[in-house]
C-alpha cells in the first residue's frame, strides 16, 4: 500500500485531547519541586505565589494558543504556527530543539523518574545495581545501571504501542491520566482531612511574605535574607521548577490531525487540561503546608516532599509506597503522551524536507512509525548519558524562548493574515498575550543571569540548529 493511501485519522475526542494535555503535564514534578522552591524563597506565601504564577502564566499561554490551533489545525502544531507566522527557518529551530533536547530530554528524564521509583519498590532494579561498567580516565567510569535499562525498556514499550495506532496510545493516556488525577485528588483530600494540623499551618503562615534563602549547615537551617537582585534570582530558580512541572501542555497541538473538530476541541482541551492541573498543583502545595513544617518541605529527604507528606498522612511504610506507586503511574502516563505527540513534529518537518525523509511516512496504522522509533533511539541514548538532569535544566530556557516567539506570532498573524478563519480568538488580546510575553521574556533573561550554566548551553543547542537548517535546506 502506498503512503498516499495513508492519512491521519481524526479519532480523538475532546476528552482524549484533555487527557493528553493534563497527562503530559503531570509527571513527578509536583512531588519534588516544592523543596527547591521552599529553599529558594523561604516562606509559605512566596512558595504558593510561585505555583500560582506558574499556573496563571500557563493558562494565559494555553488560551493564546487556542487562536493558533483554530487557524492551523494540522499535525505538528506549534511548528506549523511558527512556520506560518514567520518562516521555515524559525520553525526548524523549534523542531530541532524539540528533537535534540526538549521532547526527547523530557522523555528521558521522565523515564528515569519512573525507573527510580520502580527501584524504590524493588531495590534490585535501582540505580545502584550495575549491569556493565568500563573505566575511563582517572577515577571516572561509564556504567549502565538496571534503572537505566528499565527506563529505556519503558520508552521502547510505549513507542511500540504507539506505532500500532493512535487508538492504543489514547487508551493508555486516558486510563493512566484518570488514575493519577483521582490519586492526586485523593492524596490532597486525605491530607487535608487526616494529616493537616492547625499548629503546623499557623506556624508556616506566621511570616508568610518574608523572603530568604535556606541552606542546611551541620544539621542547622541557615537563613539568608533576600534583597534586590538576589530576590529576582530566587524567583528565576523557583519559576524554573514550577514552570517545568506545568510544561508539555502544548503537546496536544502536535496531534491536531488526529483530533475530531480540531478548530474547537484543541482550544477547549488546552484550557480544561491546564486549568485542572493548575488547581491540583495549587491544592497539593496547600496540603503540604497543612501537613509539613516549612523546613521539612524545604529539606525533605532527596527532595521527596510528596513522600514526606504521605508518611505524615498514612504512616511511614504505607505513605512512601503510596507515593512511589503514584509516581510510577504518573510518569508512565506522562511519557505516553510525550511519545505519542512528539513524532508528529518530525513528520511535518520531514514533509517540509527538513528531517529524515522516512519520518514523513505513515505506517499501516496511520501513524509516523519511523519518527517514533527515531525519537525512541535518541531518548534512550539520553538515558544512557546520565545527563538527563542537566538536560531538564536546559529545557526550560528553550521552552520559554519558543513560547514567547509563538505567542508573538499571534500579533504577527493578526497583521499578516487577518482573513484566515479563527474559531477562537486569544483571550484578553492584546493585553494578556503581551503580559505573557513580558513575564516569560523576563524569566528567560533571569535564567541567563542566574542559571547561566544551564541556560547558555540551552541557547547553544538552539543556535546549533542554524547550520543544520542550511545543511538540510541545501540537501532539499
Amino acid at each position: 500500500m502506498s503512503n498516499q493511501e495513508h492519512s491521519f485519522k481524526p479519532s480523538l475526542s475532546l476528552l482524549d485531547a484533555t487527557m493528553i494535555v493534563a497527562g503530559s503535564m503531570i509527571g513527578s514534578g509536583i512531588f519534588i519541586v516544592s523543596a527547591e522552591v521552599a529553599r529558594s524563597v523561604g516562606s509559605a506565601g512566596w512558595m504558593m505565589a510561585m505555583w500560582v504564577l506558574a499556573g496563571i502564566v500557563t493558562l494565559i499561554a494555553a488560551l493564546s494558543y487556542g487562536e493558533l490551533s483554530g487557524m492551523y489545525p494540522k499535525a505538528g502544531g506549534q511548528y506549523v504556527y511558527l512556520r506560518e507566522a514567520y518562516n521555515p527557518f524559525i520553525a526548524f529551530l523549534f523542531g530541532w530543539t524539540q528533537f535534540s533536547v526538549i521532547q526527547t530530554g523530557t522523555i528521558a528524564a521522565v523515564a528515569m523518574a519512573f525507573a527510580k521509583y520502580i527501584g524504590y519498590l524493588e531495590p534490585s532494579l535501582g540505580e545502584k545495581s550495575i549491569i556493565w561498567s568500563i573505566p575511563l580516565s582517572g577515577d571516572s567510569s561509564f556504567s549502565i545501571s538496571v534503572a537505566q535499562a528499565v527506563a529505556i525498556a519503558s520508552i521502547i514499550l510505549l513507542t511500540y504501542i504507539n506505532t500500532k495506532g493512535v487508538k492504543n496510545g489514547k487508551i493508555i493516556q486516558t486510563v493512566f491520566t484518570f488514575t493519577k488525577l483521582f490519586s492526586l485528588f485523593g492524596l490532597i483530600i486525605f491530607g487535608l482531612l487526616i494529616g493537616a494540623k492547625a499548629e503546623i499551618w499557623n506556624a508556616n503562615w506566621q511570616n508568610a511574605w518574608s523572603t530568604a534563602n535556606l541552606t542546611m549547615t551541620d544539621g542547622q537551617v541557615v537563613t539568608t535574607a533576600l534583597t534586590g537582585m538576589a530576590f529576582l534570582g530566587a524567583i528565576a530558580v523557583s519559576m524554573k521548577g514550577t514552570l517545568f512541572s506545568s510544561d508539555a501542555w502544548n503537546n496536544v497541538t502536535f496531534i491536531a490531525g488526529e483530533i475530531r473538530n480540531p478548530q474547537r476541541n484543541i482550544g477547549r482541551a488546552l484550557f480544561l487540561g491546564t486549568f485542572i492541573v493548575t488547581i491540583i498543583y495549587v491544592s497539593a502545595n496547600l496540603m503540604y503546608l497543612a501537613v509539613l513544617p516549612f523546613n521539612e518541605i524545604a529539606f525533605a529527604a532527596d527532595e521527596r516532599v510528596g513522600v514526606a507528606a504521605a508518611e505524615r498522612i498514612f504512616g511511614t511504610g504505607i505513605g512512601a509506597v503510596t507515593i512511589a506507586v503514584m509516581i510510577i503511574i504518573s510518569t508512565f502516563g506522562c511519557n505516553n503522551g510525550l511519545i505519542l505527540s512528539g513524532a508528529r513534529i518530525y513528520y511535518t518537518m520531514a514533509k517540509d524536507g527538513l528531517f529524515f525523509k522516512k519520518a514523513g511516512v505513515l505506517n499501516n496504522y496511520d501513524v509516523p512509525g519511523y519518527g517514533l522509533w527515531v525519537q525512541c533511539l535518541w531518548a534512550s541514548l539520553l538515558c544512557l548519558s546520565g545527563r538527563y538532569g542537566d538536560l531538564l535544566a536546559m529545557v526550560i530556557f528553550g521552552v520559554l524562548v519558543f513560547y514567547v516567539i509563538t505567542i508573538l506570532g499571534i500579533f504577527v498573524l493578526r497583521k499578516k493574515r487577518p482573513d484566515v478563519p479563527r474559531s477562537y480568538k486569544a483571550f484578553g488580546y492584546p493585553v494578556l498575550p503581551a503580559i505573557y510575553i513580558l513575564v516569560a521574556s523576563g524569566l528567560a533573561l533571569l535564567l541567563l543571569r542566574y542559571e547561566w550554566q544551564y541556560a547558555i548551553p540551552g541557547l547553544g543547542i538552539i543556535l546549533l540548529g542554524i547550520p543544520l537548517y542550511y545543511l538540510a535546506h541545501r540537501r532539499k
